[in-house]
């Protein structure tokens, strides 16, 4: 079993530091380390391992540090600043573990970048040495890159003449997107092993500045205190992100506040995330129950059991979230949410509720949400409403309440709120939706209103809702998995939503492709002294 759950004790590939408003994250990967067995992490090569590392990190840096304003990424090896995603796991793996492998240092990667945008905790990356592939694709993501000018030290893009691949991590889209590289030189950048150094690194934009060596270190500590100062970041105590409690069985996973049944069978995993049973009751108690405060222990829960299942649980291609308790209490933390939203702790657990959902939108599974007089799909949860391929309403006593949540801090990729994307065709109907904030809506009013598919009365429910599961689990996973991921992003496309859905899409089809992992290919040729043998269909 793949577990996510970690923390700084049990690090072997980084190692964190820290000055004052200053943190460093420096890579320091453990050759032996590997995740899957098998191959070295060599040169700072990373796998998934390596990442469940770096992304539990960087959580933590937002909520147990307020007072770093700055995270200078570096090497803590001579010579190397990252070779990027082990070429050998790559070769070993399967096709499932390396496109979640890829999804999750995605969405790590971007979990970087919101901190920059959203949290003031900027990123500063430090090139000493080598950054190639995945080690240019993890520097790219920092607000501003240094690169040594010693003659040796380069980025690169190597994947396509190196293994027959792409950039897997959002390496591609950042050049042209975020970086801003000209169209033919990011053509001549990605073709070239030996990759940039030195002056053109800096007018093809794809660092922001170089340095010499014997400026280095001074030019790295001036660099992140001028980041620092443009923080608001407080000067305050953190908020201890304590070990999950959670139980695994056969049957399925149970947290605090979210318990997972696995229903092999039926092909199902059954999610149900159950409301506080009391909330506090100003800013003080929210900071005084630090990771037991219900959004942030919930969002913490709903989010590894999600990892768990895209790693752990393949086969199990349908989700469905049901929810129990009180929905006055989920509307109650949800107020505290918005009434607090300028406080930094506050902040930090609205942008991990925005990222946790995200992570809802990204996983390729079916998701079907249960609606029934138990449920408490209110505010923030109604958002798992609206993430739902399908969500169905129990006619009756059931009911469904939105709040200021569900209207601008929990934003998709696309950077539209889910009711957005929703009626994207009809914005009027945001507007109506918004007018019932607070109201508790029964099934006719939410199916009249279009904030659920149907709405079945007592007498058909559980008839109606399993003939809805058994047909979504007769259908081919292969095919629900491209109607999904072309239907639930509407409007305009991001930077994030290129990665996703256009760059991963590539790779995905790549990475099946005999000419990186047929027996001839170059993932399985690479280090062998053969070249590989390409077959020259365009396709």
């Amino acid at each position: 079993m793949i577990d996510f759950q970690t923390d700084p004790s049990r690090y072997r590939h980084w190692k964190l530091s820290f000055d004052g408003p200053i943190a460093t994250l420096a890579m320091d990967v453990d050759p032996s380390g590997g995740l899957l067995g098998g191959y070295e992490l060599k040169l700072n090569s990373y796998d998934l391992g390596v990442d469940i590392e770096l992304a539990d990190a960087v959580q933590r840096l937002r909520f147990e540090h307020p007072e770093v304003r700055t995270v200078v990424l570096r090497s803590a090896k001579d010579g190397v600043f990252c070779a990027g995603a082990n070429i050998r796991m790559l070769g070993k793996a399967s096709h499932g573990h390396k496109v979640n492998f890829c999804k999750f240092t995605n969405e790590t990667r971007l979990s970087i970048e919101d901190a920059g945008e959203f949290s003031g905790q900027r990123y500063l990356a430090a090139i000493a040495g080598s950054a190639a592939g995945g080690g240019y694709e993890l520097a790219v993501t920092a607000d501003y890159l240094m690169l040594i000018d010693d003659r040796r030290s380069s980025v690169s893009l190597p994947e396509l003449p190196l293994l027959a691949v792409l950039p897997g991590t959002g390496g591609l889209t950042r050049l042209t997107d975020k970086r801003k590289v000209r169209r033919d030189l990011a053509d001549v950048f990605c073709t070239t092993e030996e990759g940039v150094r030195g002056r053109r690194a800096v007018d093809w934009r794809l660092v922001d500045e170089i340095v010499p060596p014997s400026a280095w270190e001074a030019r790295v500590t001036e660099r992140a205190l001028t980041l620092a100062a443009k923080s608001d970041r407080p000067d305050a105590k953190g908020i201890a992100l304590t070990p999950l409690r959670r139980a695994i069985d056969a049957d399925g996973l149970t947290y605090d506040h979210v318990s997972v049944a696995l229903k092999r069978d039926a092909g199902q995993a059954v999610v149900t995330i159950t409301s506080p049973t009391d909330v506090p009751t100003d800013l003080a108690c929210i900071h005084a129950a630090g990771a037991a405060f219900w959004p942030l222990a919930m969002a913490r829960e709903l989010d590894d059991a999600l990892l768990h299942l895209r790693l752990n649980e393949a086969d199990l291609g349908l989700i469905v979230f049901r929810s129990a308790g009180n929905p006055g209490q989920v509307l109650a933390a949800d107020a505290l949410l918005t009434a607090h939203a300028g406080d930094w702790f506050v902040r930090e657990i609205v942008l991990l509720l925005k990222r946790v959902f995200k992570r809802v939108d990204m996983t390729s599974r079916s998701l079907i949400t249960l609606i029934d007089r138990e449920s408490c799909f209110a505010g923030s949860l109604a958002e798992l409403v609206f993430a739902a391929d399908r969500a169905v309403m129990l006619a009756g006593d059931a009911g469904l309440s939105l709040s200021a949540m569900n209207f601008g801090p929990l934003t998709m990729g696309n950077g539209l709120t889910r009711l957005q994307n929703r009626f994207l065709g009809e914005p009027a109907s945001v507007d109506a939706t918004h007018s019932e904030i607070g109201r508790t809506l029964d099934a006719e009013t939410a199916e009249a209103m279009g904030l659920i598919t149907f709405a079945y009365d007592d007498v058909d429910w559980d008839d109606e809702v399993r003939l809805l599961l058994e047909e979504r689990a007769s259908y081919s996973p292969d095919a629900l998995t491209g109607l999904e991921a072309n239907l639930r992003f509407a409007g305009p496309e991001t930077m994030e939503t290129r990665i996703f859905g256009r760059l991963t899409a590539w790779q995905n089809w790549i990475f099946q492709r005999p000419n990186a992992v047929g027996e001839a290919g170059s993932l399985k040729r690479y280090g062998s002294g053969l070249r590989p043998d390409f077959s020259r269909e365009r396709v």
